[in-house]
């Protein structure tokens, strides 16, 4: 593929992301940020940032989407720092790792940055009071990577000691580590539907699914370092740059491979980022180029070459670019394709060779149709045999002609074929049920024994005919559970009217299901589903259905009966009711109380941290996050106290009291520190004191001053 457009910067490119006001913000290795618009991509605003980054194969630079803060390392990676970018202050300083900050990132609420280090340690700042807040389960090794959940209620860290972290930040709270690499994770990527991407050191990708912790699939045909990930705005494809400069694509339905050379370039792809406003996949390179590419810029030709017919043509640009094949026009082409292919079996099996080969006609340039075609026509040589074997009642041969050439089983010949098989199958059955009756059974089989598919049926319906009364005993007394397991272990009595009866039922109450469901009318949508459960084609999905209908039922109903506390519960527990509009306000409403009661805890004012939060004091499943936010008002608290030169042991007894009620955190460790260089004969030991933990907290613990 050629770019739309392209520009060059001269430096590399480390960063692309596209802001809530659809301007698309670009920054370079000496943390130059430009603003572009998202049209014509000229640039209208900027400033120098002025820190050189010798080193971006991680995130070294991050900014809120809407552009009002950004972080960067400092050249020598020692540091992070939080900028306000109107006013270029810094708000935080993150120097507390021990060892260099591997990469640092701003979650999609706009709430924390995080900073992550060759240590192991991740320690979210607050992005408005520039505090510590909490931090992140420490890996062993390094850290190569920190994302998020679009909804921002989750965040994943993955490192050199081959585990992945998925923490709740909506609670504050772990929710697994992940190990199935067998090398150091290096990227990440949240997906839709609770879902994760991982690609390790050997180039080996994995899709996991967040909710349960296992892993969904693996990526094949990755053959070089991944730099860079993006999605389309529709998330059904997937984006990997590489340092050798190639683009691969996948759809993300099957995981399947599209291109592994979508596009390539001479250079080390360094940034990547898809641009929803005109579908433009936006590349940045380590030698500075910016290139935008339209991936369906080819869509208006093939509309004409559609009118034109040329079919063929119409291959050349998908093969080109494989995003094409998901089309209006090349779905319309695929379905003329079938149309033919079936009108020309058609032809074929009247022996009317010539007709199939004109149908075939404009498909012929395309070599994969081609090939198809002649194997089509080469099969249909036989079917003259074929026919004149069913004519004269030569069934065995027929199927065997029939398993030669799979094709002749799509035939109107064929369908009639099995279904006499059916009737003839079914009448035996009623025979073989009664001993006296097993003869005539056997006589109106014999034309079918020796067919390889038929006779184990034949032989099952004469030693099981027990299995038969069980099976209908079942599906009467509507037992779909056992039903379904004796068809598993005894595939013949598929070949029952009853099976055909019981699929069918299958669909209907799932079709029933979906209505229920459309129309809001969950409760009877559970009923349905809990008896499709049994039903082994639908049991998976109507496990998952029924789960998600139940809690979303529970959910709405602890909004109408104000029950605040299981309707956190559940918000926190589960992604999709993120989006939902109750759920949503419900989340909204929680960030902006718990801003406030951040704001005032960065002045140590307990009561006013206290009214923001009250109507969260009684819900379990907020404690981690009033804990961590009192926790950072009692130490603002002690900071105070420090700056007025308090008495050094009313400042031990506040060290004292926070390890005693949240234990010894970074927070508390950062403050000693502080506390030992004015108070350089303390006789403190940290490690000493009786310790409590944050997630042990409880509302019950609050006090006005840790001093005291």
């Amino acid at each position: 593929m050629e770019p739309a457009i392209e520009k060059n910067f001269k430096l590399p490119i480390i960063l692309i992301q596209l802001l809530d006001n659809d301007n698309l913000l670009v920054v370079d290795s000496k943390t130059t940020i430009r603003f572009l618009e998202s049209k014509k991509f000229g640039v209208v605003a900027g400033f120098k940032g002025n820190i050189s980054h010798m080193r971006y194969k991680t995130k070294v630079v991050a900014f809120s989407s809407d552009a009002s803060y950004f972080g960067a390392l400092s050249s020598d990676a020692r540091a992070a720092r939080l900028y306000n970018v109107k006013s270029k202050k810094t708000i935080a300083k993150i120097d507390r790792h021990q060892g260099e900050i591997s990469c640092i990132g701003i979650d999609p609420k706009n709430r924390y940055m995080f900073s992550c280090g060759d240590d192991g340690k991740t320690f979210a700042i607050d992005i408005k009071t520039g505090k510590i807040v909490f931090t992140l389960p420490i890996h062993k090794d390094t850290i190569n990577d920190v994302a998020f959940s679009s909804n921002g209620q989750w965040v994943a860290t993955a490192s050199y000691d081959r585990r992945i972290s998925v923490f709740n930040i909506a609670t504050l709270t772990p929710k697994h580590m992940l190990k199935a690499h067998s090398a150091p994770v290096m990227k990440l990527q949240f997906l839709s539907q609770h879902r994760l991407l991982s690609i390790d050191k050997n180039s080996k990708a994995i899709i996991w699914d967040t909710y349960t912790g296992s892993v969904l699939a693996r990526l094949e045909g990755i053959h070089d370092n991944v730099t860079q990930i993006a999605l389309d705005s529709e998330e059904r494809f997937l984006f990997l740059a590489t340092e050798l400069g190639y683009v691969l694509v996948y759809e993300l339905q099957n995981y399947t491979l599209l291109s592994a050379k979508y596009i390539k370039l001479n250079s080390c792809i360094t940034a990547l980022c898809f641009c929803v406003t005109n579908q433009n996949l936006v590349i940045g390179t380590e030698s500075g180029e910016l290139l935008f590419y339209d991936l369906f810029e080819d869509e208006v030709e093939l509309k004409k070459l559609l009118q034109a017919q040329k079919y063929d043509l119409i291959q050349e640009y998908v093969d080109k670019n494989p995003l094409l094949q998901y089309t209006k026009v090349y779905k319309l082409v695929s379905k003329l394709w079938e149309q033919t292919l079936e009108r020309a079996k058609l032809s074929l099996q009247k022996n009317d060779k010539q007709t199939a080969k004109e149908l075939f006609d404009k498909f012929k340039n395309i070599p994969a149709k081609n090939t198809i075609m002649k194997k089509i026509i080469k099969e249909y040589s036989e079917f003259d045999r074929f026919a004149t074997a069913i004519k004269q009642g030569k069934i065995s041969l027929a199927y065997g002609i029939a398993n030669a050439y799979p094709s002749y089983k799509e035939s109107k010949l064929f369908k009639t074929l099995e279904a006499h098989w059916k009737r003839v199958f079914i009448a035996a059955q009623k025979y073989a049920l009664e001993p006296r009756s097993m003869e005539k059974a056997r006589e109106l089989l014999l034309p079918y024994r020796g067919i390889s598919e038929k006779t184990p049926l034949i032989q099952e319906l004469f030693t099981q005919g027990d299995l038969y009364k069980r099976f209908k005993v079942a599906i009467g007394q509507k037992d779909f559970k056992i039903a379904f397991e004796l068809v598993k272990q005894h595939p013949f009595l598929k070949e029952f009217p009853e099976y055909d009866a019981l699929l069918k039922l299958g669909d209907s109450l799932y079709i029933k299901s979906q209505k229920f469901m459309q129309e809001g009318d969950t409760h009877s949508a559970v009923k349905i589903l809990r008896t499709l459960v049994d039903f082994t084609e639908f049991s998976q999905e109507a496990k998952e259905l029924l789960y998600n209908v139940e809690s979303y039922q529970k959910f709405f109903n602890a909004i109408e009966d104000e029950d605040m506390q299981l309707a956190y519960k559940l918000l926190d527990s589960l992604d999709n009711l993120m989006d939902t509009e109750d759920g949503q306000k419900l989340q909204e409403q929680w960030i902006d109380d718990f801003n406030k009661a951040k704001l005032f805890a960065a002045k140590g004012d307990v009561t006013s941290v206290k009214k923001a939060l009250e109507n969260y004091m009684n819900i379990s499943s907020k404690n981690i996050s009033l804990a961590f936010v009192f926790g950072l008002c009692y130490i603002v608290q002690l900071e105070n106290a420090l700056y007025d030169k308090k008495d050094q042991r009313v400042l031990e007894n506040g060290i004292k009291n926070y390890i005693l009620y949240f234990g010894i955190d970074e927070r508390i460790e950062n403050f000693f520190d502080m506390f030992k260089k004015h108070y350089a004969q303390t006789k403190l030991n940290l490690e000493l004191q009786t310790k409590g933990s944050a997630s042990m907290w409880k509302p019950a613990m609050i006090v006005n001053s840790i001093l005291e």
